[in-house]
């Protein structure tokens, strides 16, 4: 699939021409994946685009930075406020957003000393799985490739070395036909999806594995856990075996690319009714609610370009 780049990027503290953006290939972060990332998305709201949690991703942008010892050179307000203006200069109604903090050309070794670079690029974005998949949902299966053991890599930081998990993940799953791959931990028990987390229903309730289960503690999930609980639907996080996955009512992805994507079955076993059920659209509805007017933004999720 070919990209419609934009026009714009900001890069190091200035707009610039989207090519004009380089990275020397001796750059430490394309040598040993030392770069930390954010996905972010902003919507066209009725009181105008606003970026969904804007300051949030920008903090854990800044934690996974702090896990790996990377000076940031510039702060929170100030990335804020390129997010909004690289959004501007592409003349964007609606966009993706991706920070990424990188160890530059510098020193050559593991723990070189080098600069660290700042680019953030903006697009525009439809569904990350496939058109028409947040309403008929997708095909899933467990991949062969584990997550990482805990105290070897960690899962909280959202760091671009982390993701060569993720694409043996993905890859797998392209290559056999389904749409996503899901991996287990390191202890054989559930983990989450190439690059999202996962929920099941049962009877009901949400259950969601732990940020113990070698995950990224997504931002959409922490909106999806939090909506829940404030309309009456009860969430739980907890070990789940794998198994878990054919014997559920639901099931459903969530991540700022993949927003709430349903999964209609799972290793070829239809998950449920083997269709989006009552309790996902429900946990959609309160979601994309928050852009269209419909779920009262309460907690100030919603930053205005």
């Amino acid at each position: 699939m070919s990209q419609q780049y934009p026009a714009h990027i900001w890069h190091n503290g200035v707009i610039k021409p989207w090519a004009e953006a380089t990275v020397h290939v001796m750059a430490h972060g394309l040598h040993y994946g030392s770069s930390v990332f954010e996905g972010i998305r902003s919507y066209a709201t009725p009181d105008g685009q606003a970026i969904f949690r804007l300051t949030d991703h920008l903090k854990r942008l800044y934690a996974s930075a702090k896990i790996y010892d990377m000076y940031m050179p510039y702060d929170v307000p100030t990335l804020a406020q390129a997010c909004r203006d690289v959004i501007t200069a592409n003349g964007l109604e609606k966009a993706y957003l991706r920070p990424i903090a990188y160890r530059g050309l510098g020193g050559f070794g593991l723990s070189a000393d080098t600069p660290t670079d700042l680019a953030i690029a903006a697009w525009h974005m439809g569904p990350y799985l496939g058109p028409d998949v947040l309403e008929a949902g997708i095909d899933a299966c467990v991949s062969s490739w584990q997550r990482f053991a805990p105290n070897t890599i960690p899962a909280g930081a959202k760091a671009g070395g982390n993701y060569l998990s993720g694409q043996l993940v993905a890859r797998e799953a392209r290559r056999l036909g389904f749409g996503e791959g899901i991996a287990l931990a390191s202890t054989g028990l559930l983990s989450e999806g190439a690059g999202e987390n996962l929920f099941l229903v049962m009877d009901g309730q949400l259950h969601t594995t732990p940020i113990s289960a070698a995950l990224l503690n997504g931002i959409t999930r922490n909106s999806i856990i939090t909506l829940a609980k404030a309309n009456g639907i009860e969430c739980v996080e907890r070990d789940i075996p794998r198994e878990y996955l054919y014997l559920c009512d639901e099931l459903f992805m969530c991540g700022t690319a993949a927003e709430i994507t349903p999964i209609r079955s799972v290793d070829g076993r239809q998950v449920g009714a083997g269709k989006p059920g009552p309790v996902t659209r429900r946990v959609q509805d309160l979601f994309f609610g928050l852009f269209d007017g419909r779920t009262p933004d309460t907690h100030g999720w919603l930053e205005k370009v």
